[in-house]
């Protein structure tokens, strides 16, 4: 199935679902048997005669020794020298028997840490020609172990893909033989897009439309798939977002953020990968109506939807005033987001925080009363007591700019700030040991707060000085004392896993 990035509880893994041989009927093969198996083989090709049956049990006996649940002894398998003869049995196409249980013992070693030997052994080639193997349970198990390769490694992926495996694999796709072979495909597919560094988009935007289609299928575990590779293809540049755009895709993702399903996470995921482009992609999101959706992920009792939520609505934030207008216009939202950013567990709000700063920094002096409406001074001085040198700037930054427009308004947020411990919290930062907050928590509080130094300097008793009086000490002597004592002074300025498997 396919992973989640942003947290590892709700990524799935990049392996296919694992079916283990418990049958009685069957022979038991153990390491203990592998002498007489390699012995076997080395008969046969002295005899020059490739006999299927034999080469299909021989096969068969290795891939069940290493389906065992927990350690597969697959060190001992690859010690015999049995690789180089599982590989050339791939290419036997008359013997699609042996084809198919040489390609499962492949799948088993892949699904191991000697997932690079196959590869080292030259086994991708005969796998991807498999893909277009006349066997339907051929193609399915070759694609099978084509997907734990590229779930193993960027590297390997890259291996994968260089050698042509995607147009056969889409091919079963769309013409599947069987809705087992449908599912293994996609979920192929999912890790043939998988991982940083990401593939080149010519690689692998050939699978967009099919993905797209696999959207309009009933196969929920196929769609899970399809969105965790649409969401790792969406996850680059602008040039990756529009071509997941240009398939149309946007209404289709809007329309499974309101449903309540195992595909919710991949498409909020890619949704967002989407308004991380440029104003025109975001505003295709908001053309589809993505904000419609936003009060159903808010309240959702997942932490990761309500964070990977206000992410999305951060990025849509930090766009065109017009769109900063319609994240404040969707009723409620904004309110909603304040309230996160106070009191909900720290990751939620971190990103709650970024959506109330873009809109206070970016947005127009209405946009910054609007938000301010919200609760946006209570958030903002609610997180400046928190050992986060970034989101303390972030909040400085914004809290700046609100003060600003409040001085160009006319209104007295600087009472809104003192009313919620803000100032006392601004003056607890000029002791902060980085040098950023510091500076930008003075800058605050003498803008817009005045300078509390020359209020109280006003009630110091006189010092004669000669035959005068002379209140407190030089200017100049003030600022040398100043930089000896500031508190600042000195200071600087934040594998994919694999299974096992075997039939039933």
């Amino acid at each position: 199935m396919a992973p989640t990035t942003m947290t590892a509880d709700d990524i799935s893994s990049s392996s296919a679902p694992v079916v283990y041989d418990h049958s009685k009927r069957d022979k038991v093969f153990t390491t203990q048997d592998i002498p007489s198996l390699m012995e076997q083989l080395h008969e046969i090709q002295q005899s020059g005669v490739m006999d299927g049956d034999k080469l299909r049990s021989i096969a068969q006996a290795f891939r069940k020794i290493m389906s065992v649940e927990n350690n597969p002894p697959v060190h001992e398998v690859l010690n015999s020298g049995v690789l180089p003869y599982l590989i050339n049995m791939l290419s036997l196409t008359d013997k699609p028997l042996v084809q198919f249980e040489a390609a499962w013992a492949l799948t088993n070693i892949a699904s191991t840490d000697q997932t690079a030997a196959i590869v080292d052994g030259g086994a991708i080639p005969a796998l991807v020609q498999l893909l277009m193997s006349a066997s339907a349970d051929v193609r399915e198990q070759s694609a099978w172990c084509l997907g734990n390769i590229a779930g193993d490694s960027t590297a390997l992926r890259d291996v994968v893909l260089a050698a042509n495996a995607m147009q056969p694999l889409i091919l079963n796709i769309i013409k599947p033989e069987s809705t087992s072979l449908f599912s293994n495909c996609v979920w192929a597919l999912s890790n043939f897009c998988r991982g940083k560094p990401q593939p080149a988009i010519s690689q692998v935007e050939s699978a967009i439309p099919a993905i797209v289609d696999i959207l309009r299928s009933d196969n929920e575990d196929a769609k899970v798939d399809a969105l965790w590779a649409l969401s790792y293809i969406s996850d680059g540049g602008e040039e990756h977002i529009d071509a997941v755009l240009q398939c149309n895709v946007a209404p289709s993702l809007v329309e499974i953020l309101g449903e309540e399903s195992r595909m919710l996470t991949p498409a909020l995921r890619t949704v967002g990968n989407i308004v991380t482009g440029n104003d025109k992609q975001t505003q295709a999101m908001l053309d589809a109506d993505v904000l419609h959706k936003m009060q159903f992920l808010l309240n959702h009792e997942r932490r990761l939807i309500k964070k990977e939520a206000c992410w999305v609505l951060s990025n849509i934030a930090a766009g065109t005033e017009k769109q900063i207008g319609s994240v404040l216009g969707r009723y409620g939202c904004m309110a909603h987001v304040a309230e996160m950013a106070e009191h909900a567990t720290w990751e939620v709000r971190k990103e709650a925080i970024w959506v109330v700063s873009n809109v206070a920094t970016g947005g127009n002096k209405f946009h910054v009363q609007s938000v301010v409406e919200c609760g946006a001074i209570d958030s903002l001085c609610s997180v400046m007591d928190i050992n986060d040198t970034k989101m303390l700037m972030v909040a400085l930054d914004a809290l700046e700019s609100i003060l600003r427009v409040g001085q160009e308004l006319g209104k007295d947020y600087c009472s809104f700030v003192d009313e919620c411990d803000g100032l006392e919290k601004l003056e607890l930062l000029q002791e902060h040991q980085s040098d950023d907050v510091y500076k930008k928590a003075v800058e605050i509080i003498e803008t817009f707060f005045g300078c509390e130094d020359e209020a109280e300097d006003e009630n110091l008793a006189p010092a004669l000085d000669g035959d005068t009086y002379a209140f407190g000490i030089p200017q100049k002597q003030i600022d040398e004392s100043f930089e000896e004592e500031c508190p600042a002074n000195g200071h600087g300025a934040a594998p994919f896993a694999t299974y096992n498997f075997a039939a039933v």
